[in-house]
């Protein structure tokens, strides 16, 4: 099968094989017959999988198929980040490059001006996270009259970070008759009930993941906490690690493994929610050109990032949750490349890895690296609070010392 079996306008087809695109993927497969009809569609995919071409594709050929004169915003995607909304945004603009469709992207982290200018210009097609987009509907610069199509991608990732009131008062702001696609990589119960109130009678598309866990060779690597930096090291010099992403569990962990990196000259970038919109993005340009050979980010800032040849993805902090192991892994090993996963695993993480081997009915293999000590004790690090207390409380010594009478 062939795009030319879809019936797509001839300026698509252009742009779908400028894109380099020539035989659909599953979710594609799935996705764009039913979209063509115009009902409503519930997805479950992840990001890699092509799902971003497949709703794009039936809604672009729905613009051309209805002309509009004023650009009015006539399809809206809500997305969870400013990564994910940049990524579709480029892909829209590319699959309609042969077309005068409008495409407009609007997220947080940076000045409003240039997104409420390219709005008042005009946009078909509007790609937004939830509290931007609320922004410039409470200012007046985006009207949803003329609205068509609504896609909620990663829907997911959306609730957990807690945008659905946004989401609510965005449906709540839309056209009645219109077209929704929802996508999630995984379909929890809140995730049901948010489809519930915003779709109808949608079709139901599930395609298996592009890199099952059974695809990649994952490795735990146990190791007391203080010694992971010493090890995630050794690691990067031993292994044929070329293109790495890592995991960390908290914003001020990933500027710290970065920094750490950096000092041991490995070049690395990082994506966190606390990174400004230019810094993120020229991380995730380094990475994907082979510039920075480590990226580290968090769970969330992840989502999003899409970039071909991960030959790692190393878990410095384990997931807290299973599910959440197997979407990270997922980004190596990826069009049937060899993929690996490395996990550093402290005795506080044991309970979660028994889950994580549960859910994927297998146990993991463990290593330990030559050369790494494991009983070498932590240097305890001095506080900094006690050190300062320290040195006032002796200054004070010193002084009734120097002003008592002899």
């Amino acid at each position: 099968m062939n795009f030319n079996q879809f019936d797509l306008d001839p300026r698509l087809q252009h742009g779908v094989a400028a894109m380099g695109f020539s035989q659909p993927t599953p979710i594609q497969r799935a996705t764009i017959p039913v979209a063509l009809t115009g009902q409503d569609v519930l997805g479950s995919a992840e990001t890699g999988t092509g799902k971003t071409a497949a709703y794009l594709l039936p809604l672009l050929q729905k613009l051309l198929a209805m002309p509009a004169r004023n650009h009015a915003p006539r399809v809206l995607v809500l997305a969870p980040t400013r990564e994910l909304a940049l990524q579709v945004a480029a892909q829209a603009e590319q699959l309609s490059a042969q077309t005068d469709l409008r495409v407009v992207a609007i997220y947080g982290g940076v000045a409003m001006n240039a997104q409420t200018d390219a709005l008042r210009r005009g946009a078909d097609i509007v790609i937004a996270t939830p509290g931007r987009l609320l922004d410039h509907a409470a200012r007046r610069n985006i009207k949803f009259d003329a609205l068509r199509a609504l896609v909620l991608d990663e829907a997911d990732r959306m609730l957990d970070v807690g945008f659905l009131p946004d989401i609510r008062r965005v449906v709540a702001l839309l056209p009645r008759e219109r077209q929704t696609l929802l996508f999630s990589a995984t379909m929890p119960p809140a995730v049901i009930a948010l489809a519930a109130q915003v779709t109808r009678q949608p079709a139901r598309v599930q395609v298996e993941k592009t890199a099952t866990p059974d695809a990649i060779a994952q490795t735990l690597f146990p190791v007391p906490e203080h010694l992971k930096a010493q090890v995630f090291q050794q690691l990067l010099r031993e292994e044929e690690m070329d293109s790495v992403l890592v995991f960390a569990r908290t914003k001020h962990r990933a500027d710290r493994i970065a920094k750490q990196l950096q000092r041991v000259n490995i070049r690395a970038g990082v994506i966190h929610g606390d990174r400004s919109q230019s810094q993120r993005v020229a991380a995730l340009e380094d990475f994907r050109r082979g510039k920075s050979r480590v990226l580290v980010a968090t769970d969330i800032a992840a989502r999003g990032i899409d970039v071909v040849g991960i030959s790692h993805v190393v878990n410095y902090d384990a997931p807290m949750q299973a599910e959440d192991y197997v979407h990270r892994i997922g980004r190596t090993g990826r069009a049937h490349a060899a993929g690996r996963a490395y996990t550093l695993v402290t005795p506080t993480d044991e309970a979660i890895i028994r889950k994580i081997e549960i859910v994927l009915r297998q146990k993991l293999q463990r290593r330990r690296l030559d050369g790494i000590d494991y009983h070498a004790s932590a240097f305890v690090q001095p506080d900094a609070e006690a050190i300062r207390r320290y040195v006032e409380q002796h200054r004070a010594r010193q002084k009734n010392q120097a002003t008592r009478p002899a």
